[in-house]
Order: C-alpha cells, then sequence, then structure tokens
C-alpha cells in the first residue's frame, strides 16, 4: 500500500449487527483492523478469519437465535442468497438447508482503498473508453469503485455504475460513500446485465457508465452500443490479459473481434504468410487496455487497435508499465512483452526455444475444416457466428478436420489424409452448430500451450541424445503447431498411432 492510500472498513456498522457475545469479543481484538469475515453455523463455534489466520470466540456452539439476530439486522436476502448493510461494502451470505431455513452465515468485511486511482488518474481522465484485466482478487473493482467517485465528484461527470453483484456499491439500498455522487442501478439477475446497461444509456443520460465483469457476448455486444453512443465507458472482463481476451470468441469483440480471412496467392507471397490469416474485425469498443499485475503494477496498452493487429501478425508488441516505487512516486517505463523474432533477441541471451515457442503461440491460428456432406454455409455462418478462428476448405490436404454427415462418413467419404473428424446426424442448422461449438472447445489455448511446452523439451532431448521422443496424443490442429515448432528447429517428425491415442514422434537429426 502507497502512502496515498487509505482504508476505510466501516467496522462499527458490521459489529452493530453481530450477537452481543460476538460484538464484545472482536471491539477490543488487537488484529480487528485485520478481520476479514466472522463465521457463525448453527451448532458450531462462533469463529473470525483474520488476514494471519482463524480464531474460534470459544467452544460454545451458535444457537439458532444468534443466526436469528444477524438476519433480523440485515433484512431479506437476494436471490444469490447475499445481505448488505446500507452504506457499506460488508456483505452476509446465507447457507440455507433443504427446507430453505438459515443455518450458516459469512459476515464479509468490505473494504474501499482510497488512492488506487492516483497511478492511472491522468489515464482516466482522457475520456477514453478503457478496459481493465488482470486474475480475481488483484483489485479490478477497487479501482472501479474510485473511478465512479473521482469522475463524479472531482470532474462533475454524470456517472452512472451497473452493479450486478453489489460489489462496488455495496448491498443496502443506499451504496457506499466510495463511489461518492455517482449514481448505482442495482441488477435483478446476473443474465439481465446488458439489459441493465442499455438501460443506463437510454433513460438517465450518464456522461460515463461503469461496469464489473463483462463476461457474456449479450454484455459485450451492449458495450459497443454504449461506445458507439459516445458514452465513455470503464469496465473490467474476465481475462487476465489482453492476448487471453483475443482467444476468447465470446469476449473478443470488446478489442474488435478476430475473423479468418482467405488471402490471394500474389498477397499472400507479398505478406510472407499463409494464405489464410487472422485479422481485427472491428474497431475495439475500448480504446486503451490496462493489465492490473498487483494493485500497483499495471501494463498499459494505449492503441488497442494497433497492439491487437501486432499480435496477429506476429510483430513484437510493447506496453507501458507503471508502478509505484518505495518513496510513493509513480515509475513509468516502456517494454517489450513478447520477444518473437530472433533478432528483437541479437543483443541478449535468450533461448532460441523460448522465441521459436513465443512465435509459435502468438502467430495467427488458423483452424481448417471440411464439409463433408454438410452445407458450406451452414459450416460458415456457425464458424462466424461462434468467432471460431477457422476457415472453410475443400481441399483434404489443407484440411485439419472434417464435419461430416454420418451416413456420408460411413459410406468412407471423409478423405484418409485429414486425421480428425467430427459428425452430425443431419444436415440442420441447429446439428451444426452443436458440431462448431465442440471444434471451439477442443481449441483450448492452455492445451495448446502445454502442448508445445512438451514438444520444446522433447526437442530438446532429441537434440541432446540423439533419440526419437513420441508426444502425448493430441487433437489434429494442436498436432499440426506441434509439427511446425518441430519443423523450425531442422527436425523431422511423423504422426504414428490410431485415434484418440495419433501423436507426434520426433526423429533424431
Amino acid at each position: 500500500m502507497t502512502l496515498n492510500e487509505t482504508v476505510t472498513a466501516d467496522l462499527d456498522r458490521l459489529l452493530d449487527v453481530l450477537p452481543d457475545q460476538v460484538r464484545k469479543w472482536l471491539a477490543p481484538h488487537p488484529h480487528l483492523d485485520d478481520l476479514k469475515e466472522v463465521v457463525i453455523d448453527l451448532g458450531r463455534p462462533i469463529g473470525a478469519r483474520f488476514v494471519q489466520g482463524y480464531e474460534i470466540m470459544d467452544d460454545t456452539p451458535a444457537l439458532r437465535a444468534d443466526i436469528d439476530f444477524v438476519t433480523s439486522r440485515v433484512g431479506e436476502f437476494d436471490r444469490d442468497n447475499r445481505a448488505g448493510i446500507e452504506k457499506t461494502l460488508h456483505r452476509i451470505s446465507a447457507m440455507r438447508n433443504r427446507h430453505g431455513d438459515v443455518i450458516g452465515l459469512t459476515c464479509r468485511v468490505g473494504r474501499a482503498v482510497i488512492g488506487t486511482l492516483e497511478i492511472i488518474r491522468d489515464i482516466i481522465e482522457s475520456g477514453f473508453n478503457i478496459l481493465l484485466l488482470g486474475r480475481p482478487g488483484v483489485g479490478k473493482t477497487t479501482k472501479l469503485r474510485e473511478v465512479a467517485r473521482v469522475l463524479a465528484d472531482e470532474f462533475d461527470r454524470r456517472v452512472i455504475v451497473v452493479d450486478t453483484n453489489n460489489e462496488i456499491g455495496g448491498g443496502g439500498d443506499i451504496p457506499h460513500p466510495a463511489i461518492g455522487s455517482a449514481r448505482r442501478m442495482q441488477v435483478p439477475a446476473d443474465h439481465a446485465q446488458f439489459e441493465v446497461m442499455i438501460e443506463a444509456v437510454e433513460n438517465h443520460m450518464p456522461e460515463v457508465v461503469v461496469v464489473d465483469e463483462i463476461g457474456t457476448e449479450a454484455e459485450a455486444a451492449a458495450a459497443r452500443t454504449i461506445a458507439e453512443r459516445g458514452v465513455q465507458l470503464i469496465a473490467t472482463a474476465h481475462g487476465n490479459d489482453l492476448e487471453n481476451l483475443m482467444a476468447n470468441p465470446t469476449l473478443s469483440d470488446l478489442v474488435g473481434g478476430i475473423q479468418a480471412v482467405v488471402l490471394s496467392d500474389e498477397e499472400a507471397r507479398r505478406r510472407g504468410t499463409q494464405k489464410t490469416v487472422l485479422e481485427r474485425q472491428a474497431p475495439p469498443t475500448f480504446d486503451i487496455v490496462i493489465e492490473i499485475n498487483a494493485i500497483n503494477q499495471l501494463a498499459i496498452h494505449h492503441d488497442v487497435a494497433e497492439t491487437v493487429d501486432s499480435i496477429l501478425i506476429g510483430e513484437p508488441i510493447t506496453a507501458e508499465l507503471r508502478e509505484f516505487d518505495a518513496e510513493g512516486e509513480i515509475v513509468t517505463v516502456e517494454a517489450p512483452l513478447s520477444p518473437v523474432t530472433p533478432e528483437m533477441c541479437a543483443d541478449a541471451e535468450v533461448d532460441p526455444l523460448e522465441t521459436e515457442l513465443r512465435r509459435t503461440e502468438n502467430r495467427a491460428r488458423v483452424l481448417r475444416v471440411m464439409p463433408v456432406g454438410v452445407g458450406r454455409e451452414l459450416v460458415e455462418r456457425a464458424l462466424r457466428e461462434q468467432r471460431v478462428p477457422a476457415t472453410v476448405t475443400q481441399s483434404p490436404e489443407d484440411a485439419d478436420v472434417a464435419l461430416a454427415l454420418e451416413h456420408a462418413a460411413e459410406q468412407g467419404r471423409v478423405p484418409e489424409q485429414i486425421e480428425s473428424m467430427v459428425t452430425v446426424r443431419s444436415n440442420t442448422w441447429a446439428q451444426v452448430e452443436e458440431a462448431v461449438r465442440e471444434l471451439a472447445a477442443e481449441r483450448n489455448s492452455a492445451r495448446e500451450e502445454f502442448a508445445l511446452r512438451e514438444a520444446g523439451e522433447a526437442i530438446e532431448k532429441v537434440l541432446a541424445d540423439n533419440v526419437p521422443v513420441e508426444l502425448l496424443p493430441q487433437n489434429a490442429y494442436v498436432r499440426r503447431l506441434q509439427r511446425e515448432l518441430i519443423e523450425r528447429r531442422n527436425l523431422k517428425s511423423k504422426t504414428v498411432g490410431e485415434e484418440p491415442r495419433r501423436r507426434v514422434r520426433l526423429l533424431p537429426p
């Protein structure tokens, strides 16, 4: 925590809803400021979790009267079995038995951290649309809360907070003062967040909309609608970094969307690429992406369109890295994030295998699908609507997978050289859509990364020991990525075994 930050917890308000004996135990506790939650389970000792550990009050089991005391003071629980305390960020969550009676409570301390916005205050003031990314618990919501307060109070902008899970403004009808004079719209159900986002713009004339956790295609579409209406949008989304977001077909539209494009022979030669490449589909919804690595350690992409384009063609990307030093001053440096070419690393000690791995992981990956007995238009439409980075081919030599009618497959109409196949019972939209969904599920980025790392280790073993090495079984697309990596290291490989045990074998030089 920097010198400029202050933590407010409103602990007295939480203690007021707890039973007398719990309040008397916690009020003088030496580590009260480090309290995280109080746990009250029927028939068990009441406990409290602190930053440094868990303590129980005494051996006396909690009574139903203790639970009833708390529930009577916090009011009704919502659809998620949560209740809030007015003007605080504390959350009371209930556990119920099969009859619906509350038999356990988790009383979580909510803290507003003031001062975390200083590191990006200039960006927030710019008026651009900003997307915050980062792993859970890294501080995205904390920053959003302060964004709302600063823009509403210090810049006198009309700010609407779309608060789906009451994480930004708290669970009560009156929001926590940490959002300042920003207005808060609560969401009746998670699936309705996109509707409330649009309602906020249509009914309340905001200049800024703040949204926590965009996670569905409908919410991504709503975000684009807000941005196109000239309203500043500041939000968080599921994803740790920009490249992770690009690989998510549901949310890639936030950064422009990804589409497969087939180039002419001449254009492919000019670019020095394959004929089928990935390109950005549209202007990004968000102008700036901020990756939060720690609460005060950030990587900032100031031009999302340019960064996405660079990633898709395998060029190196840079980001502005910001963090606080020991004196609380902001330190800024422009640094490369992806060394993807050997020339970049000429003056540095970089493992050449690592360079090849990054090149393979960052290149434009396109799955090539050959329809057999299935309408090409249906396949193309399904790939497009589900935003699967894939293209349709009629060439068995180019295809990674066949999408085949069961009857056609039984008649042996699927070319032998196609190593992987998905079948459908009938040539209908519902069947093809489900088959494409299955293909998309197989395109798992974590699986690809593991498989490429395994291939990299096998390459080193083959070069060191001059012995063949077999990799774990993978689908046809992942095997192609492995073989391309192996070829760039001037080694030979072949595919062995039968599905589903088909795998790549590396051969010594």
